[in-house]
C-alpha cells in the first residue's frame, strides 16, 4: 500500500509538472516579454550610462562597444534610436579624429609628398586628410605624422525604405535619409563612384544651371556613377527626403551629403536594391 501511494504521488506531480509546462508554452508571448522586457531594459540602460560616461572621459572605443552591444542584444530597448544616434554620432567622430584605432595608420611625410599624392596612395580623400590630422590649408613639411584612416567605404541604398548605409569594411557607420527615384526607376545594381564635383553645375535638357542658382536641383555636392546621368547629390528641397520624387538619383541633405563627399574617394562601390 505505502508502495502504491508513493507511485500515485509521483505520477500526480508529473502531471502537475507536465501541465504547468503546458500552460507556460500556451501563454501569450506578449506576456512573457512584459516580464522579461524590464530585466531586458535595465541591463541596456546600466550599458548606456556606462556608454555616455565612457564618451565624457574621451574613451571613445570603450563606448563605442558599449553602444554595439545594445544594438546587439537588446534591440527592444525603449531608447535604442537614441542608442542608434549617438553610436553613428561616435563612428564619425572616431574617423575624424586623430585616434589611433586598428583601421588606421601612420604616414610620415616625404620630400615630394603632398596632400592629393598621399590621398591616392592610401585610398582616401584630401578632405578626411585634412579633418583628422586638424590641418586648415594643403600645406604639410617633411617628417609631420600624419593619421590615415583605412577603412574601406561603401554605400548600400535601399528604395523600399528611402536609406542610404554608409559602410566601412562593412560595419554600418552611419544611415542616412534619402530621396529616390519616382515611379521606382532610381536603378538597382552596383556602380562606382567616378567623379566628384563641388557646387555643381546642372545640365538640365540642354539648359545650364549655375551652382549659385536657387533653381539648381544637385544642391553643394555630387557624386557621379559609372552609370552616366546618375548619381548621389545634395537638394533644394529638404522637405523631399524621404520621397521617391527624383528623376533617378539619390538625393540627400546638403548636410549628409557633404559629409559622404568627405569621406569616399572615387572607385568607392554603391549598391542599389529595390
Amino acid at each position: 500500500m505505502k508502495n502504491k501511494v508513493i507511485l500515485i504521488s509521483i505520477i500526480a506531480l508529473v502531471v502537475i509538472i507536465a501541465l504547468g509546462a503546458v500552460l507556460s508554452k500556451n501563454e501569450p508571448s506578449s506576456a512573457r516579454k512584459s516580464e522579461e522586457a524590464p530585466v531586458s531594459d535595465a541591463s541596456a540602460k546600466r550599458l548606456f550610462d556606462t556608454a555616455v560616461k565612457l564618451e565624457e572621459k574621451n574613451s571613445w572605443t570603450d563606448a563605442k562597444e558599449m553602444y554595439q552591444q545594445i544594438m546587439a542584444n537588446h534591440p527592444d530597448f525603449t531608447n535604442i534610436e537614441l542608442v542608434q544616434k549617438n553610436l553613428e554620432d561616435l563612428n564619425l567622430r572616431i574617423i575624424f579624429s586623430q585616434i589611433e584605432t586598428p583601421k588606421t595608420v601612420i604616414h610620415e611625410v616625404k620630400s615630394g609628398d603632398s596632400l592629393g599624392k598621399i590621398a591616392k596612395q592610401y585610398n582616401t580623400t584630401v578632405e578626411l586628410l585634412k579633418k583628422s590630422n586638424g590641418l586648415s590649408t594643403d600645406i604639410i613639411r617633411v617628417g609631420q605624422r600624419l593619421r590615415i584612416w583605412q577603412g574601406v567605404f561603401s554605400v548600400f541604398v535601399d528604395k523600399s525604405q528611402n536609406i542610404l548605409m554608409l559602410r566601412s569594411d562593412g560595419e554600418v557607420v552611419k544611415v542616412y535619409a534619402v530621396s529616390t527615384g519616382k515611379n521606382n526607376n532610381t536603378p538597382i545594381g552596383t556602380f562606382k563612384i567616378v567623379n566628384k564635383l563641388v557646387d555643381p553645375v546642372w545640365y538640365k535638357s540642354g539648359a545650364i544651371v549655375p551652382p549659385e542658382s536657387p533653381q539648381n536641383a544637385l544642391g553643394s555636392r555630387w557624386l557621379g556613377f559609372d552609370l552616366p546621368g546618375y548619381g548621389i547629390h545634395g537638394t533644394i528641397e529638404p522637405e523631399s527626403i524621404g520621397m521617391q520624387v527624383t528623376e533617378g538619383c539619390v538625393r540627400m541633405h546638403n548636410e549628409d551629403v557633404e559629409e559622404l563627399f568627405s569621406l569616399l574617394p572615387t572607385g568607392t562601390l554603391v549598391t542599389v536594391v529595390d
